[in-house]
């Protein structure tokens, strides 16, 4: 049996996903699962034993360019040959439904009362249901097991292993475990202030190695490096070498943001902060990975852009979880 399952981006959506794959090739051994995804977030699938095939795409060029349309349409078209018996959209947008719709004639998304975008569920062939404010990473267990017959619990979501893989060779020279800081996020309400990161570090007293990924990034990491000789600051790498970074390390800290939720699907203790965004929703909370949230009440249907929350936290508050995390 062939399946596609298609989840285009982002980062964090993607590991949420990625959950799955183990368990589908334990249930069914002789399974090619083939993944559709934005190229740009390919990385993060590379080197996992359970996906045969990665198919890349690049939608977010037609924001710049709408002839681009013509040649995503000829890679989906050329995706479909691969007949696959089933196609699984795990992304619930429109036009990841119009992939769904192009790569094959079996078809399982989201029932129109668990998806935002309505008009998706006009592509399918089959609905799976789950309300959209249920947490993300049991939506998209839902969406891909229940049409193949699968069924995962909370603990098989606990007993999980980790299911992000890197190639050998690539693994932190510096042998000594870090708290990493996840300083960046897609949306500035989503950021905890550089000045608070600052002090979680003052107050933990550990090394600390600071990623970034764009300028702005950058800009807070090199901040923080200057402030203190415990905050390093990371080079420039990809999705490949954070996998390892993340790996190594013995804490993470970060928002709701990708690298952050990479921790979980690394079994890497963390910490994730929430100001904006749901925290039973947007996370898995297990023994090592824990959230903490802002007194803030949030509609996962209607996320305040004006809600900037996340600054009320306060630094000790995270440290005291972060020394439960590190046995001091």
């Amino acid at each position: 049996m062939k399946i596609a399952i298609i989840k285009l981006s982002a980062l964090g959506d993607i590991v949420h996903t990625m959950v799955v794959l183990e368990s589908l090739k334990h249930y069914k051994p002789t399974l090619q699962i083939d993944w559709i995804v934005e190229e740009g977030f390919s990385d993060i699938l590379k080197n996992n034993p359970h996906i045969d095939n990665i198919l890349t795409l690049n939608l977010k060029s037609l924001k710049h360019n709408k002839l681009n349309i013509f040649t995503q349409i000829f890679k989906v078209r050329s995706y479909a040959k691969n007949n696959y018996d089933l196609v699984i959209d795990a992304q619930g947008l429109t036009k990841s439904a119009i992939v769904a719709w192009l790569l094959g004639k079996n078809r399982v998304g989201f029932d129109k009362n668990s998806i935002r975008e309505k008009v998706a569920t006009c592509f399918y062939t089959q609905s799976v249901s789950i309300g959209y404010e249920q947490n993300v990473i049991k939506r998209n267990v839902k969406v891909i097991c229940e049409p193949l017959g699968i069924f995962l619990d909370d603990k098989a979501l606990l007993d999980k292993k980790s299911f992000l893989y890197f190639k050998k060779g690539i693994e932190n020279q510096d042998k000594e475990a870090k708290v990493l800081f996840v300083v960046g996020a897609s949306k500035s309400n989503k950021i905890y202030p550089k000045e608070s990161f600052l002090k979680v570090a003052q107050l933990l007293g550990k090394r600390v190695l600071v990623v970034w990924g764009n300028v702005q990034e950058y800009e807070i990491a090199l901040w923080l490096s200057q402030q203190s000789d415990l905050i390093e600051l990371d080079t420039k790498g990809d999705l490949e070498s954070l996998k390892a970074k993340i790996s190594n390390a013995s804490l993470v800290i970060g928002g709701d943001t990708g690298p952050t939720h990479m921790a979980w699907g690394l079994n890497v203790p963390s910490i994730t902060i929430f100001g904006n965004t749901p925290e039973h929703r947007n996370t898995f909370i297990t023994p090592i990975n824990r959230v903490i949230k802002s007194s803030s009440k949030v509609n996962p249907l209607k996320l305040d852009k004006n809600n900037f929350s996340i600054n009320e936290i306060n630094a000790q508050d995270i440290v005291n979880i972060a020394k439960e995390l590190l046995d001091d």
